[in-house]
């Protein structure tokens, strides 16, 4: 279910009370992975932090996991920059909620680095199927990647005026349509801003500034709004995203430049009261089911062997989709201050 703001404070002042006792079996000493599985029954439910936004394919996987195991998910269901905020003043006080985070790369290597609230996932059998492009590391697994690439409203865009790469949306036929995400704050429009920045430098943004973008941070909006004709083109499609519109006059645009991504990582949060369950969750996250439902959402996937199990044209083409790159943790903060200087 997902969390009310009065249901996540009043889940606050529970967990503050019972955590010492949340840790009498820690995840990371959990050797037997049958061992974890029970335990994680016995502690019956998870709270997972992720900014899916009501996502078909993300409730199926999560339906998934509570018929399997009999573990009740509880949700936090936000924007990126939102989950941050909640789980810094969740660790900051002490007051423990969140048992895991599906964060991008860089907000959980941040945390990790500079304030110490991801705790060590211990062992996730399933990341062994995981491909070599994307590999596990002591704090953080991969569970899928978010693709950003353009929306176009088929009856506004002909196919020969179609931006066939990034720099194309410099035409001067496309002042002023544009549609964008804030690419002065976490989410797919930073992203799509500091790998583009990295690959075609400043010159590129100051001209894109200058076609009037339209801004909404709604990413779901937005595409909706390409849809009914209110704008041509969104500049910051996640794929996904789009696989709800099927039917209706748009066309997912991939650059041939390629598409800046952003991998979604499973990690534990520091005092999580499940931290059992919470293994299991991102464990289940790496299945093979989770993986194929979410490439036939037109989700990019992190283990082996999915495209084989595709039958979907859609689903086969977005997974071959080229990658651009994507922001670390390093070049995260100084791509904010960019964006912020540029985009007034």
């Amino acid at each position: 279910m997902k969390m009310t703001f009065k249901q996540v404070l009043g889940a606050q002042m529970v967990a503050a009370g019972v955590i010492a006792g949340a840790f009498a079996t820690p995840a990371v000493a959990q050797e037997n992975w049958d061992a974890v599985i029970a335990a994680a029954k016995k502690e019956g439910s998870v709270v997972v932090y992720h900014a899916q936004l009501g996502a078909a394919h993300w409730k199926d996987v999560v339906r998934a996991f509570e018929s399997k195991y009999g573990i009740k998910v509880q949700e936090y269901d936000a924007r990126a920059s939102e989950l941050t905020e909640r789980i810094r003043v969740e660790q900051t006080s002490k007051r423990y909620v969140a048992d895991v985070e599906f964060h991008g790369k860089a907000s959980i290597a941040q945390q990790q680095i500079e304030t110490d609230f991801v705790a060590e996932i211990g062992n996730i059998p399933n990341a062994k199927n995981l491909r070599d492009d994307f590999p596990a590391d002591k704090y953080s697994v991969p569970a899928w990647t978010q693709v950003v690439c353009m929306l176009s409203n088929t009856n506004l865009v002909k196919p020969e005026d179609e931006p066939k790469n990034w720099t194309d949306l410099l035409d001067p036929k496309w002042k002023g349509k544009l549609l964008s995400d804030d690419m002065r704050a976490v989410g797919s429009g930073q992203t799509m801003f500091g790998v583009t920045y990295k690959k075609y430098g400043a010159d590129f943004h100051k001209k894109l500034a200058a076609q009037d973008l339209v801004f909404n941070r709604d990413l779901q909006v937005n595409s909706r709004r390409v849809a009914r004709g209110e704008n041509p083109i969104f500049i910051q499609q996640i794929i996904a995203f789009a696989s709800e519109l099927k039917g209706l006059p748009v066309k997912v645009l991939l650059p041939s430049d390629g598409c800046p991504f952003t991998a979604i990582r499973g990690a534990i949060l520091r005092g999580a009261p499940h931290p059992n369950a919470a293994r299991v969750f991102i464990n289940h996250f790496l299945e093979m089911d989770s993986q194929v439902r979410y490439a036939n959402a037109w989700m990019g996937t992190v283990i082996k062997g999915v495209a084989d199990k595709l039958t979907d044209p859609d689903a086969k083409r977005y997974a071959d989709v080229k990658l651009m790159g994507e922001i670390s943790y390093e070049e995260r903060d100084k791509s904010l201050k960019l964006a912020n200087e540029m985009y007034k």
